[in-house]
């Protein structure tokens, strides 16, 4: 038979709780993080993004207006930025969104 005592409701409330009669047991627990298309939307890559087509709209503007110098030199700094910028941006992505 099991024992039972009375606790005043006073004594309850000041009274350090009791140790709980199970023990938790230890486990492992592994996690994946799928790869989600949404993480895309950090600002950090949206306006990397943004600056980079929005240099190419320019570009294209100049050439329509005919100033095919400028247009030259453009496409000379746009093949030292692009690739830059594109792993530049995919290795920010993976350091932040993958680890």
């Amino acid at each position: 038979m099991r024992k039972t005592r009375d606790i005043g409701f006073r004594n309850f409330l000041h009274q350090p709780s009791f140790k709980s009669s199970t023990q938790p047991r230890p486990f492992k627990a592994y996690s994946f993080v799928p790869f989600s298309p949404l993480a895309m939307l950090d600002p950090t890559i949206l306006t990397i993004g943004g600056i980079v087509l929005g240099i190419a709209i320019i570009e294209r503007i100049l050439e329509r207006w005919g100033v095919i110098d400028l247009v030259d030199q453009f496409a000379k700094v746009m093949r030292f930025i692009l690739p830059v910028t594109f792993y530049s941006a995919l290795i920010y992505f993976f350091a932040t969104f993958m680890f």
